[in-house]
């Protein structure tokens, strides 16, 4: 059976980060969310996660290196507030993402913080030189300047009720401050915290306000008396903090709204999020069911943000590793789980028995399990450091391998509920493992190599349903005097290769006996893979080169050059007769074998592409790199083949349409069918076939043409022109339409510059007529043939 070769691969969609951290915000109704992306804000919508607007994105009138601080959505939703470095504080449209107003700041320093008040009519902005400007949003005008904290402010609102006229800020000094909006004097000062205040949040009544900040208690306020009513330690630095509606319902409890009480939740350094009711300092509900890794250090940061809801009754955990998990407030179940930056994306599988799903290991050491059709994201936690490679089983499209800089390995499976449990883990590496490769027949075991230079075979526990079972290496091999980048198992098991940096790769037997090595690269080599048909190996390296080497006699046969940069990824497609392959340069690269052509290069990345996925039927790749996208790519080769068939079979039956119509001396219907085929030499034959019956005949004949077709007419007579055998026939064209192009009826490009509207023709046009001709090539015979007194005529 003959085997489909690959000619190209088409994008079909790009992942790409949305969230790089900073503040996000969440619409009212729930539909979107707002989040800081580098330099722009970008709506997101939360169920098909598109990019619906953007906010601050290069124009003609921006500047691109004008990055966004901050920003504040208001209370209806209509605008959006963003303060930049450049000073300026823009209002923008958020419905449509354009540009209201922008006008400078005043401030000393960079402005950190944004907030509306209630009726969204005044804005404030708070800064590092430790001022508060208020802004009247109707004139545009400063109003006040409030001045008393110092450093940094890290807290900034408005109090809901907008008769006390109150303002409310908290910065470096760890002092919580509130003006008088109207007069602009400081009203009360709120001493209780010793370190960084991180939110503040006002009960419904407006007489109380509650504090929380990295020195790991909750502070409860009398607003009026300035003074700290109850001081609740949490054992944790808390990040932030929301206040809880007056009726809610959570696990094991349902407040109705004349319980008293006032309920918060709040969440920082464990990762997990603990609803408290201060005012009994008693702790309601703790999240036992977190996907959230604890900070690794001390005082460190988990999640960064809370945000909640009203409309969906939900809850959302905005993490350091910048992923937004959305949880049911009255179960506490995750809801849907969000990826708004993937940093790097070292290693991408696809699983599932039709390919459906692809897990993903980034800069990160949780896992991402996504959901093709949907980017439906779960996170999956095991790991303690970043995870550097993953590899599947092909005999079971449920099971996969992955190894980290924790110097582990783990198998995970996916049970019957979709759900992904680790079921084996293997320590006895000393070193990042950085690359792991399974079985290709069976189940039973797989191979890692590690910085410690060891190569090690693992065995797979029989029992899949116990959970982290500590799993032994069969055969351990010192393999390399350097980092070793990659390995590989043959397709029949019997042998494992290995690519190092220190320029070689070599070969195993299944018991880790040494084969050979493979000398010729440059530098180090960064990837194997073996051919699943043929006796030989391929291996790429950091000398931008592509190898394929012999297996019986460990000779180079083939060296494929054509990257700029480190040739990272490789695999065999079409039964190993091409080859995929990925590099530093960004580049994607499909070679054929035979003849040792690149067939394709695509550019979808802006950097390194670390990692490379081939779907079992190989229509479909994906690819991940430095610049954290997720790109997809369908192999369009057989629709691409098929429509140059059917574009082939119709330009054979136009052929043979024209020839009859010439035959039938049927001249017009002629004429247009080869002005439509773009056909120069068919035309001039048609055109000298017509100048056998003279010119006025050819006159008649180009009345029935439309304006398009004349266009191209004249295109066509322009190339005849080149050539003195046609040029009679091109200048006759020329002076029957000349008329219509002077005129304007005509809009041929090479004589824009002398149509400038419907101008009658004279004496002064006819040098720049004259010029203009010599643009299409005309000989002076046609000039002189175009004398005014011939053109009045």
């Amino acid at each position: 059976m003959a085997v489909s070769m690959k000619d190209i691969y088409e994008k079909t969609s790009e992942y790409e980060a949305f969230y790089t951290g900073g503040d996000i915000q969440w619409t009212t109704d729930g539909a979107n969310f707002l989040c800081q992306c580098e330099d722009i804000i970008k709506f997101v919508d939360v169920n098909t996660l598109c990019n619906t607007i953007t906010i601050g994105a290069s124009g003609e009138d921006s500047d691109e290196n004008d990055i966004i601080y901050t920003f504040q959505l208001s209370h209806d939703n209509k605008t959006v507030v963003t303060a930049h470095k450049s000073g300026l504080i823009k209002l923008w449209d958020s419905a449509t993402g354009i540009l209201q107003k922008s006008w400078r700041s005043g401030h000393k320093g960079a402005v950190a913080k944004l907030a509306y008040d209630i009726e969204d009519i005044n804005i404030a902005s708070a800064s590092s030189d430790g001022n508060i400007r208020l802004w009247d949003l109707v004139h545009y005008t400063c109003t006040s300047s409030l001045k008393g904290a110092m450093g940094v402010f890290s807290v900034l609102k408005y109090h809901p009720d907008s008769s006390k006229q109150l303002i409310f800020g908290a910065a470096d000094d760890t002092k919580i401050r509130s003006w008088n909006a109207k007069t602009g004097k400081e009203s009360n000062i709120y001493s209780g915290h010793f370190s960084k205040v991180t939110s503040i949040q006002f009960t419904f009544d407006g007489n109380y306000m509650v504090s929380s900040g990295r020195d790991r208690v909750l502070i409860l306020w009398k607003i009026s008396e300035s003074k700290s009513i109850r001081v609740l330690p949490v054992y944790e630095c808390i990040e932030t903090m929301i206040l809880l509606p007056q009726s809610f319902k959570i696990p094991n409890f349902t407040k109705k709204v004349d319980t008293q009480g006032v309920y918060v939740a709040c969440a920082g350094e464990k990762g997990l999020i603990k609803i408290w009711n201060i005012e009994m300092s008693r702790l309601m509900y703790e999240q036992s069911n977190s996907l959230v890794s604890p900070a690794p250090d001390e005082g460190g940061l988990a999640v960064m943000h809370l945000l909640f809801n009203e409309a969906r009754n939900m809850l959302s955990v905005i993490t350091a590793d910048h992923n937004i998990i959305i949880h049911d407030l009255e179960t506490f179940n995750c809801m849907k789980q969000i990826t708004g930056f993937t940093d790097e994306v070292l290693d991408i599988i696809f699983l599932g028995n039709d390919d459906t799903h692809i897990v993903v290991a980034t800069n990160s050491r949780d896992l991402k399990y996504y959901t093709l059709d949907n980017m439906d994201c779960k996170l999956i936690k095991g790991h303690t450091d970043i995870v550097l490679a993953l590899a599947k089983f092909p005999t079971n499209k449920h099971m996969f391998v992955s190894s980290g800089k924790d110097n582990s390995v783990r198998i995970w499976k996916i049970d019957e509920s979709n759900e992904i449990k680790c079921f084996g883990i293997g320590k006895r590496h000393t070193g990042s493992v950085g690359a792991v490769c399974t079985s290709q027949i069976t189940c039973s075991f797989f191979t890692s190599v590690s910085q410690d230079n060891c190569l090690k075979v693992w065995t797979v526990p029989m029992n899949t349903d116990e959970i982290e079972q500590t799993i032994q290496s069969s055969h351990t091999e010192l393999a390399h005097n350097m980092d070793i980048n990659c390995v590989a198992v043959s397709p029949n098991d019997k042998i494992v290769g290995t690519g190092s940096q220190d320029k070689t790769a070599k070969l195993w037997t299944e018991d880790l006996t040494m084969l050979g090595t493979l000398k010729g690269h440059r530098r180090g080599v960064w990837c194997v893979k073996f051919s699943p048909v043929d006796q030989v190996v391929l291996t790429s390296s950091a000398d931008s080169s592509i190898k394929l080497w012999s297996i019986a006699d460990l000779s180079c046969l083939k060296t494929f050059e054509g990257h700029e940069s480190s040739v990272l990824k490789i695999e065999f497609l079409s039964k190993g007769q091409q080859i995929l392959s990925t590099g530093a340069d960004g580049l994607l690269k499909l070679w054929t074998i035979k003849s040792s052509e690149c067939k394709m290069s695509l550019d979808n990345h802006d950097g390194k592409v670390w990692s490379l996925a081939v779907s079992n039927n190989e229509s479909l790749v994906i690819t991940g790199g430095s610049d954290s996208k997720l790109v997809t790519l369908k192999d369009i080769s057989a629709e691409r083949r098929e429509k140059m068939l059917k574009e082939r079979e119709e330009l054979i039956l136009q052929e043979q349409e024209l020839m009859n119509l010439l035959h039938d001396k049927k001249l017009v219907k002629a004429l247009k069918l080869a002005i439509r085929m773009d056909r120069p030499l068919h035309v001039l034959k048609i055109v000298n076939e017509v100048l056998k019956f003279g010119a006025d005949k050819l006159s008649q004949t180009l009345k029935e043409i439309n304006n398009t077709q004349k266009e191209s007419l004249l295109k066509f007579a322009a190339e005849w022109n080149t050539n003195t055998k046609n040029c009679h026939a091109a200048q006759l064209v020329f002076n029957i339409l000349a008329p219509e192009i002077i005129s304007g009826q005509l809009q041929v490009p090479s004589l824009a510059r002398f149509i400038e509207g419907a101008l009658p023709y004279t004496e002064r046009h006819f040098e720049r007529l004259t010029n203009l001709l010599q643009d299409l090539n005309f000989i002076s015979y046609t000039v002189n043939c175009m004398q005014p007194h011939c053109i009045k005529n």
